[in-house]
């Protein structure tokens, strides 16, 4: 990343986490640039970032504030964003509960998206994250054994993105996302305390690397109450 990505991305945990309150202006460009070390020039692509991505609202005169509906329950997540739950709700108490977790080799379908063929084994787990005691996601994830080593059932309890970034030093770049609604299954009402007739929102999503290989192939279901996804266009 360069210095303004850097900054940008520390600005927008800080927004996430509510570390600046969305009714007053964020620290003005000569605190932030004294703060980071860098130069003004510097804070303000940073800015100018968070502002395309509609996190930020600059309002002459009056300083720069946070989109207020980037603070609102439910939890908002901006689609073209890579982040993991984990770092969407910092400051939240996240707990995984790991409902399956084995090895075993892939469909022709996963093995398709992986880019890999059916003798090649893939980590298969199914998790339901629990956000301040309430289940919000159950997620099903598919990866490469060779490519993704280590998974264990402690790395599946903390944040399986830092494990691959920090541990692996793999540097994760985007993904391919489909969302769609969907009608509740039967795991989804025994984990995500949905009724029958609730709607669920999935998003299937094939996650790459800088080297262009995918990582993993991911079904993850919501709860209808506790999301919303933006998207963010930039007229070019």
């Amino acid at each position: 990343m360069n210095k303004y990505e850097r900054i940008a991305q520390e600005v927008k945990e800080r927004i996430m986490n509510k570390t600046y309150s969305s009714d007053d202006p964020i620290p003005d460009e000569i605190s932030l640039a004294k703060e980071f070390c860098v130069s003004r020039m510097t804070i303000k692509r940073a800015l100018d970032t968070l502002v395309a991505d509609g996190l930020l609202n600059r309002k002459r005169g009056h300083g720069t504030f946070i989109v207020k509906s980037v603070h609102n329950d439910p939890v908002n997540v901006v689609v073209n964003e890579m982040l993991g739950l984990t770092n969407v709700l910092r400051g939240k108490e996240i707990k995984n509960k790991i409902v399956a977790f084995d090895v075993q080799f892939p469909s022709e379908e996963v093995a398709a998206h992986l880019f890999i063929d059916v003798n090649s084994p893939v980590y298969h787990v199914i998790r339901l994250r629990v956000v301040e005691g309430e289940p919000y996601v159950i997620e099903r994830t598919y990866m490469p054994t060779k490519l993704i080593s280590g998974i264990t059932e402690e790395v599946l309890h903390g944040s399986v993105y830092k494990h691959i970034k920090e541990e692996l030093g793999l540097n994760i770049v985007g993904s391919h996302r489909t969302i769609r609604a969907s009608k509740s299954t039967e795991l989804d009402r025994e984990h995500l305390d949905c009724a029958a007739d609730d709607p669920i929102l999935e998003i299937e999503q094939v996650g790459y690397l800088d080297t262009g290989i995918p990582f993993e192939y991911s079904f993850s279901r919501h709860r209808y109450d506790k999301f919303v996804f933006t998207t963010v266009n930039r007229m070019r």
